[in-house]
């Protein structure tokens, strides 16, 4: 590991730490109701907002209702979206005259963008057009992490109030979610990167006449695209030169700003943010990264302030960041040693300006070793998806990194929202675990943790490893998973293994290598992202109902401290074994046998 990378990760995390506190102070004063600046001049909109849609912003809800109307407005979100791509040829806004996507493709992406998993089996530049760019997947970025942090939202009220039935009001949360802390987060994000060179337009795609026009063979076909056989049987071609290039562009800078911001991920672009249109400098690939993070680091410390005690929430920030701090340097040290067997053969691997040995294959120049390897952890961390740099040409440790962050469970930070409750969840665990080992009831912020509560938490860490298994084995067995597999063996498991953690975490990066649009893929694909998604949000609105119904019990000789460093540590040691628990079978057919393959 080079210094230079050292100080560039470093640097990062302080500026992270930094920014949390006066977010989340903001944000803790969005969800109370109380003056925080911009209610001067985005109030009145919030307000048209709750009279054109008949919303009583006072009128509160409990857990079931609140439940109903996360799965009722997502539900219309998924249907919209799948509609708007089945009809794109036939809409205004498509300048290159985008058919419409397949019926399968489409089910997946809707559900992918509804879901705030940003799963892509397709290349955005060449399947959608602006307007379902625009109207469905810019609108699916916002409002799926806004429901996440609803969600949140409500889990917290549970553990901060008393003997209520009530949770708050689903609408009233993403309403203020959406035009009080992602809006204008967006809006900033997307003119600085707008001023870093990424690109914002609704003009056609632009044509480049190449300086040097390149040769090659092109294949010759029929009428029906078939390639036509010579008296051999080889495929036959003829010399052909190409002197433009098509420049796909578009309204780009809006999108990849919430994509980021609310985890969301999805590219604008096939390659995502490598792509120099979404990521051109060191400038824009630093605020990108400090997006990822932003707000799931900035929520514990809105957690802190609702419930009334901030070290509650400085202590879930400190498991999450020491967790990630954990596999960082294990991804920089994989990647920076480089391949062994090109080191046999007398390859030169080198790794930037300072000729410093490691893996560049999938990199870009322009961001190095440490830059890329920080992206694949943090947006792996976070159930945020997209990429700087192909995780399909990381080394086997390398990629088992980013593999393995996304089988904690998406808790550490994880989406927005989402990541936080699913910590809050694990922390309920921790604290009935240290139960168990004194023979005692037991609590978590005043609360006692029944029975009730643990089904519900029990539910929560297991049916995403069963969806993810399950989908995982099944690809394995039929062929038509197995047909999209590119590469054999422990790489080819890696790359099934990968596809389904994503999707069943939320997060929506890729291993690549893998044909995912494919009937198989993108239904099996879309039903994972579903159960993963919305199986998990009902049962933390169960738990929040449960718990705001509580009394508060008052703190004694025996309770246990939540805010101290050794319920960190328990908190760690929870995330961790249950994760390698659940994934360290499978991972050893994946990365850790390709890993001793590779170095014999």
């Amino acid at each position: 590991m080079t210094l230079n990378g050292v100080a560039q990760i470093g640097l990062y995390f302080v500026v992270l730490l930094v920014v949390a506190k006066p977010l989340g102070w903001y944000m803790a004063r969005v969800y109370t109701a109380k003056p925080c600046g911009l209610d001067r001049c985005l109030g009145p909109m919030e307000r048209v907002l709750y009279r054109m849609c008949g919303v009583q912003p006072s009128a509160e809800m409990d857990w079931k209702t609140y439940g109903v109307a996360v799965l009722s407005f997502n539900a219309a979100g998924l249907l919209f979206l799948y509609g708007l791509q089945r009809l794109q040829g036939f809409l205004p806004l498509n300048p290159e005259e985008v058919g419409a996507a397949s019926p399968d493709l489409s089910f997946n992406t809707a559900v992918s963008f509804t879901t705030n998993t940003n799963w892509q089996a397709y290349g955005g530049e060449t399947t959608l057009s602006y307007l379902t760019q625009m109207l469905g997947l810019t609108v699916q970025n916002f409002v799926s992490a806004a429901t996440g942090m609803a969600v949140l939202v409500a889990l917290i009220r549970g553990l901060a109030r008393r003997s209520a039935e009530t949770i708050g009001n689903f609408w009233t949360d993403l309403v203020r979610s959406t035009i009080y802390i992602l809006l204008p987060l967006a809006v900033l994000l997307s003119m600085l990167l707008v001023s870093q060179g990424v690109v914002q337009t609704l003009s056609p795609y632009r044509i480049a006449i190449l300086q040097q026009p390149v040769g090659y063979d092109k294949p010759v076909t029929d009428t029906d695209g078939r390639p036509l056989l010579d008296e051999q049987g080889t495929p036959k071609s003829e010399p052909a030169t190409v002197t433009e290039q098509v420049l796909a562009v578009g309204p780009a800078a809006s999108q990849i700003a919430i994509k980021q911001l609310g985890t969301n991920g999805g590219g604008y672009f096939n390659v995502n943010s490598a792509h120099p249109y979404e990521n051109p400098t060191p400038w824009s690939n630093l605020l990108e990264l400090l997006s990822i993070l932003l707000l799931p680091a900035a929520l514990c410390y809105t957690f802190g302030v609702m419930v009334g005690d901030t070290r509650q929430g400085w202590a879930l920030l400190a498991a999450m960041s020491m967790l990630l701090l954990c596999f960082v340097p294990l991804g920089f040290w994989a990647e920076q040693s480089g391949t062994p067997l090109l080191s046999e053969l007398g390859v030169n691997q080198l790794a930037g300006s300072d000729q410093s040995g490691g893996n560049m294959e999938g990199k870009e120049t322009r961001f190095g070793i440490a830059n890329s390897v920080l992206w694949s952890a943090v947006t792996t961390a976070a159930s945020n998806g997209s990429v700087n740099s192909m995780h399909d040409s990381y080394t086997p440790l390398g990629g088992l990194v980013p593999l393995l962050l996304m089988q904690f469970g998406e808790v550490v930070f994880g989406g927005v929202g989402s990541g936080l409750y699913g910590m809050i969840i694990f922390a309920i665990i921790a604290v009935f675990v240290a139960g168990l080992m004194v023979g005692r009831t037991p609590e978590y912020l005043g609360k006692k943790i029944d029975p009730y509560e643990m089904k519900m938490a029990a539910l929560l860490i297991l049916i995403m490893p069963m969806v993810v298994l399950g989908m995982t084995a099944l690809a394995v067995i039929v062929p038509a998973g197995t047909s999209s597999v590119l590469n054999p063996g422990a790489h080819g498991f890696s790359e099934m293994l990968y596809a389904y953690t994503s999707q069943g975490n939320n997060n929506g990066s890729a291993f690549a290598g893998l044909n995912a649009n494919t009937p198989f893929y993108n239904t099996t694909g879309g039903i994972v992202m579903l159960i993963s998604r919305f199986w998990l949000a009902i049962p933390t609105l169960a738990m929040a109902g449960a718990l705001a119904r509580k009394k508060l019990v008052p703190v004694g000789p025996g309770t246990l401290p939540t805010h101290t460093p050794l319920f960190v540590v328990l908190l760690m040691g929870v995330v961790m074994l249950v994760g390698a628990l659940t994934f360290v079978p499978a991972l050893a057919l994946g990365p850790i046998v390709e890993y001793l393959h590779m170095i014999r």
